[in-house]
C-alpha cells in the first residue's frame, strides 16, 4: 500500500517525538513529508537514518498526503487541518483546536478506538496529555462499575509547556546552583524549587486545562455523567507527568478489583503489590522514555466506603501526546 505521512510541527519537541515514535513502531508508509513554520523551512532532521529537509506548511504541502500528524499549536492547526482535510488527508491533531466540536472525534485508542470511523470533518483530535494517562487508569475501572466521581489533583512536567519551558526550567536550575536569583518569563513564576499554577483562566476559577480534564474525559468515556473535580499543578521536573486519583463508581469497588482489572489493561504497566513499600510506585524518572501508563498506590479509601485511590504516571511526551497520535494512525491504516 502507497502511504504518505506528514508531521506538522516536526521541529518541536512533540513533532520530534512523534518521528521517533514512527521510527520506533516501524510504522508503515512509502513517503514521509516533515511540515513546520516558515522559519525551519530548509533545515534537516534525521528519520531512519536519512536527512529529511523541513517544509514550510503550507496548504499545497499537503497535496497526494494520507494521514498528518499535527503538531504546531492552536492557531496552525485551525488554520490547515481544515486545508489540509480538503485535499483528502487524515488529520490527527494534537492541539486543543478541535477537541470539543462534536463533529471531530476525540479518541484515546485504549479508551474508544471505533470513535475513528464517523469524523465528517476529516480531523481526529488527541486529547490533553493529563486526561490520556487519566483515561487510559481509569477505563478498566468504569468497567466493573461505572465511574460517578473522580477527584484528581496533577503533578505536570514542564516539557508539556514546550521547549522554551524546558530550557527555563534548566537555567533557573543553573541560577540557583549558583547562588543567583531564577528569572521566569515562560513560566509566571518560579518553577525551580517550587510548585505553580500554570495555565489560563477558565470558568468559576477553574484553569483551562483543570477543565480540558473535566469536559474531554466525558466525551471520550461517552458518558456525561461523569463528574471531575480537578486541580493541575506544575512541578520542576522536565518530563512525565503524575495525578492522584480519588474514583467512585456507580456501585462499591474495592482496590483489590482495581487492582486485577489493571493486570489485563491495555497500554497499563501494573507496580502495585497492595502493600506500601517507600519507593516502590510508579515515578517520573522511570517513566520518561516509557510508552506505558503505569499505575501503582491502589487504595481503598478511608473515608469514603466503596471508593477507591490510585497514582498514575506516564511521559507526557509520548502516550501523553506523539505515541497516542501513532496509535491513532495505526488504527486507520490497520
Amino acid at each position: 500500500m502507497s502511504l504518505h505521512i506528514a508531521v506538522v510541527g516536526a521541529t518541536g519537541l512533540v513533532g520530534r517525538e512523534m518521528l521517533r515514535t514512527l521510527e520506533a513502531r516501524k510504522f508503515p508508509h512509502t513517503k514521509i513529508s516533515l511540515l513546520a513554520s516558515a522559519r525551519s523551512a530548509g533545515k534537516t532532521l534525521l528519520f531512519n537514518g536519512e536527512e529529511k529537509t523541513i517544509i514550510e506548511a503550507t496548504p499545497e504541502a499537503f497535496e497526494g498526503v494520507d494521514i498528518a500528524l499535527f503538531s504546531a499549536g492552536r492557531s496552525a492547526s485551525r488554520k490547515l487541518a481544515p486545508e489540509a482535510a480538503a485535499r483528502g488527508v487524515v488529520v490527527i491533531d494534537n492541539s486543543n483546536a478541535w477537541r470539543m466540536d462534536p463533529e471531530v472525534p476525540l479518541v484515546v485508542p485504549e479508551v474508544n478506538p471505533g470513535a475513528i470511523d464517523e469524523r465528517p470533518r476529516g480531523i481526529i483530535a488527541n486529547p490533553n496529555c493529563s486526561t490520556i494517562q487519566m483515561v487510559v487508569a481509569l477505563q478498566p475501572i468504569h468497567a466493573i462499575s461505572p465511574i460517578r466521581h473522580v477527584v484528581v489533583s496533577t503533578y505536570q512536567a514542564a516539557s508539556g509547556k514546550g521547549q522554551a519551558a524546558l530550557e527555563e526550567l534548566e537555567a533557573q536550575q543553573r541560577a540557583v546552583a549558583i547562588g543567583e536569583k531564577p528569572v521566569a518569563s515562560v513560566f509566571p513564576a518560579q518553577i525551580v524549587q517550587n510548585l505553580v499554577m500554570d495555565w489560563m483562566p477558565g470558568k468559576d476559577g477553574y484553569s483551562e486545562e483543570e477543565l480540558k480534564m473535566v469536559h474531554e474525559t466525558r466525551k471520550i468515556m461517552g458518558d456525561p455523567k461523569i463528574a471531575v473535580s480537578p486541580t493541575a499543578v506544575r512541578v520542576p521536573i522536565a518530563t512525565a507527568h503524575a495525578e492522584s486519583l480519588h474514583v467512585r463508581c456507580a456501585a462499591p469497588i474495592t482496590a483489590e478489583q482495581v487492582r486485577e482489572a489493571m493486570r489485563h489493561a491495555p497500554g497499563v504497566v501494573l507496580q502495585d503489590t497492595g502493600e506500601h513499600v517507600p519507593g516502590a510506585h510508579p515515578q517520573p524518572v522511570e517513566a520518561a522514555g516509557q510508552d506505558a501508563v503505569f499505575v501503582g498506590r491502589i487504595r481503598n479509601d478511608l473515608a469514603v466506603d466503596g471508593a477507591v485511590n490510585l497514582w498514575v504516571v506516564a511521559d507526557n511526551l509520548r502516550k501523553g501526546a506523539a505515541l497516542n497520535a501513532v496509535q491513532i494512525a495505526e488504527l486507520l491504516v490497520s
